[in-house]
């Protein structure tokens, strides 16, 4: 159906009393082109509760969510594929960039060269610890703690990071526990939730310094682009 005929069928419904979101339902278009469309004819009389109205809605919505959610998957899956074998160069390369975007950082008023990442993220825990590993730092230098909210299950957060570092959680550092604030409405409180991870490596002033040496000769080899030169 071409666009003239939706015009044509959105003005036809309408003038039977059709509502913008049963139209949009029934077409398939966006509510705005509904607007646009039919803007110019009588409003009919409503015929429905606005919970009906609603109902409906999200009926004629739920295929299009469906078949995003469809797209997202199946770009998410090529472009998984599309990464292949992570060679030893690109993991330290990985890491360091890794580290430099979410680790603890040197401050000239403060010198604190020590390396401690702290995230939220099982994939991220698992690329540095693997990148750890790479640089050869020892699980006897590797310190961990929980880091988690008062109203989650800290025992359990403790076991998921145990399982995924491989340590039982018995060896960790103690838990830091936020208080709740009632205030705040917060969005982490799904099962999924186990709070942060933080990783201290212990003697880790020379790596610190390999990181912020290896993160300066990553931005002097990206090569200049002639729109940065504009004035």
């Amino acid at each position: 159906m071409t666009k003239s005929d939706l015009r044509e069928r959105a003005r036809g419904l309408r003038l039977r009393g059709w509502t913008y979101d049963e139209i949009r339902a029934e077409l398939g278009c966006s509510k705005s082109s509904v607007s646009l469309w039919v803007r110019d004819l009588p409003k009919p009389e409503r015929k429905r509760t606005r919970e009906e109205a609603s109902e409906i809605a999200r009926r004629g919505w739920d295929p299009v969510l469906l078949r995003r959610e469809e797209e997202r998957r199946a770009v998410k899956l090529t472009a998984a594929e599309e990464v292949g074998t992570v060679s030893e160069r690109e993991l330290f390369l990985l890491g360091v960039a890794l580290y430099w975007a979410e680790g603890t950082k040197d401050k000239l008023h403060a010198r604190r060269e020590r390396v401690v990442f702290v995230n939220s993220d099982p994939g991220m825990v698992r690329v540095f610890t693997a990148w750890l590993d790479l640089l050869g730092v020892g699980a006897e230098r590797r310190r961990y703690a929980v880091m988690i909210h008062e109203t989650a299950d800290a025992a359990a957060a403790e076991q998921f990071w145990g399982d995924l570092v491989g340590v039982d959680p018995s060896a960790f550092c103690k838990t830091t526990v936020k208080r709740h604030d009632p205030r705040t409405n917060r969005k982490n409180r799904s099962a999924g939730y186990h709070g942060c991870l933080s990783i201290r490596i212990l003697g880790s002033a020379d790596l610190y310094r390999r990181i912020e040496g290896a993160w300066c000769g990553i931005v002097g080899a990206v090569p200049i682009s002639p729109s940065w030169n504009r004035t």
